[in-house]
């Protein structure tokens, strides 16, 4: 460029020098207006004002009994495993027994219904037919415990009254208590499934056991759903519910479900509080088993590219080229909602992404948590070949799972399979329950205005935000009866925590709990004032 430039001055000493000096001032001068343009967005971006309260909120009163009845639930090893819920049914059984006698009040003063079998449905009617009624969701499966030891063995642990541990700062090796004790100890009740999710579906049933024993009517029909098959796809539990739903003819203001969770302060990257992620639409799901065939036989004479050998050309195709990253509406309302609370240096960037766009996706991109915000992931997840060292397998398959991001489409990532498989002799098939990514929910709503306000009356320190959940729910089965489908469990943890659902020493702190109760209580009996 500076040749042509030269060429087009002339040859002139004097002249050449005070067209550079000219060249020089204006690219200067281009840049200072650039920068001021970035400085003055970033300074005058409309992020969220986050109404930021102090202090810890409500705070728990003592309830021991509702305690003991969580432990009890947690006792009942309600393991779902399988292919789409052929699993063993008598602790399923032995659980409804449990549930009923806890709560009789509930179940005397509501409509309650199982369908198929093993699902759970309440209605607690309201004193206006004429509204919409809510509904909140629930799981009783639990998945398997693992075999990780167990350091101690005592039955019948209940101590309420232990001295809170601090939360833990990475997940245990170990089980301080066997998986099924439901072991009350250290400020905690341990078990499976005491965060995925009996300690909310128990905590559904405890404020709607309030609610009645009080005798406090909600102006409309208040429904309670719990599925037990979840952990396997829902196809017998949720599904059959919301086929249930939809034949009665229900709509629902809004649907609760899990899905997100209040990020103890320090566990979201650049942000200094605690962070309620609410999700509002969650990612599809698409398993594929690709087998690849090729030459087998004795690998004393193996040819140029084993079936192995294309396989792994396939996998790096995969991993080395995935789907396109995009910032979706849903995730740009999130980074507009906590992006006033982040280093400056971020909020540059979210501010002035006509310009530094593809530097935020870089950045994005590059960890593995906000990888999954902003594109359909790529995972390997199994393989299998030759079962001899010295045999080359004819037929070498592995599976890739992928979690679609909305706005990708089933069609989209099959298309995406084909292109890396193109010109190698491959079979594939779609393996576990695929789906599309879910629909996205409002955040201009009332069901979502609920979230904030029961947020702030027991972590009034929190930002609320929207988010998009990543693993799959219930939740995307209820779309047939409404659109306002919100998922989120109101329990403030920090990551360690959150990963050891599905992990090892899984617990929910009493803490937690008794604010869980009283967050459902708050939206049951305030969703109409």
């Amino acid at each position: 460029m500076t040749k042509y430039f030269a060429i087009f001055i002339g040859s002139n000493p004097i002249t050449k020098l005070i067209c550079y000096e000219k060249f020089f001032l204006i690219l200067l001068g281009i840049i200072v207006i650039l920068a001021a343009v970035v400085l003055i967005k970033t300074y005058t971006y409309p992020f969220k004002k986050n109404n930021i309260g102090a202090g810890e909120g409500w705070k728990p009163i003592k309830n021991d009994s509702a305690v003991m009845r969580l432990s009890g639930g947690i006792k009942v090893p309600t393991v779902s495993t399988g292919s789409l819920g052929e699993f063993n049914y008598a602790p399923f059984d032995q659980f409804k027994t449990y549930l009923k006698t806890s709560y009789p009040l509930v179940y005397q003063n509501t409509e309650n219904v199982e369908v198929n079998q093993y699902g759970l449905v309440f209605r607690l009617k309201g004193s206006n037919p004429s509204l919409e009624p809510i509904l909140f969701l629930s799981h009783i499966d639990v998945v398997p415990p693992g075999d990780a030891d167990i350091k101690n063995n005592e039955e019948n642990v209940f101590r309420p009254d232990d001295k809170p541990l601090e939360p833990v700062s990475k997940v245990a090796e170990d089980w301080e208590y066997a998986p099924f004790s439901g072991a009350v100890a250290n400020g905690r009740i341990y078990g499976r499934g005491a965060i995925d999710m009996k300690g909310m579906l128990f905590s559904l049933m405890e404020s709607m056991n309030s609610m009645i024993k009080n005798k406090q009517i909600p102006q409309r029909d208040i429904y309670l759903a719990f599925g037990f098959d979840e952990e396997v796809g829902g196809q017998k539990g949720a599904m059959k519910i919301a086929d249930y739903f939809k034949k009665k003819g229900l709509k629902f203001d809004a649907v609760y479900d899990e899905g997100g969770v209040i990020m103890r302060k320090g566990n979201v990257a650049g942000i200094d509080t605690d962070v309620a992620v609410v999700g509002c639409a969650e990612k599809g799901f698409l398993s594929a088993k690709i087998k690849v065939k090729g030459l087998g036989g004795h690998s004393s004479m193996p040819p140029m590219e084993s079936a192995v050998g294309k396989a792994a050309v396939i996998m790096q195709r995969l991993e080395n080229h995935q789907m396109k990253p995009v910032i979706t509406p849903l995730i740009k309302e999130f980074f507009n909602n906590i992006g006033g609370e982040m280093p400056f240096a971020t909020r540059m960037a979210l501010a002035n992404q006509w310009l530094l766009k593809p530097v935020l996706i870089s950045q994005l991109t590059k960890n593995n948590t906000t990888n999954a915000l902003v594109r359909t992931t790529t995972a390997l997840t199994m393989m299998k070949g030759s079962d001899g060292t010295n045999v080359l397998s004819p037929e070498v398959e592995f599976v890739v799972n992928f979690r679609l991001l909305p706005g990708n489409s089933v069609k989209d990532v099959r298309d995406h399979i084909a292109k890396a498989t193109e010109g190698f002799d491959v079979e594939v098939e779609e393996i576990d329950n695929t789906r599309e990514a879910s629909a996205i929910s409002p955040t201009n709503t009332k069901a979502f205005k609920m979230i904030e306000a029961g947020v702030k009356e027991i972590h009034p320190g929190a930002i609320v935000t929207p988010y998009l959940t990543m693993a799959g729910t219930d939740a995307a089965k209820y779309e047939i009866v409404s659109k306002n489908i919100y998922r989120f469990m109101p329990i403030k943890i920090n990551s360690a925590e959150q990963q050891s659902i599905h992990s090892t020493n899984e617990y929910l702190s009493i803490e937690n709990y008794l604010k869980m109760i009283h967050y459902f209580e708050y939206i049951m009996k305030n969703y109409d004032k």
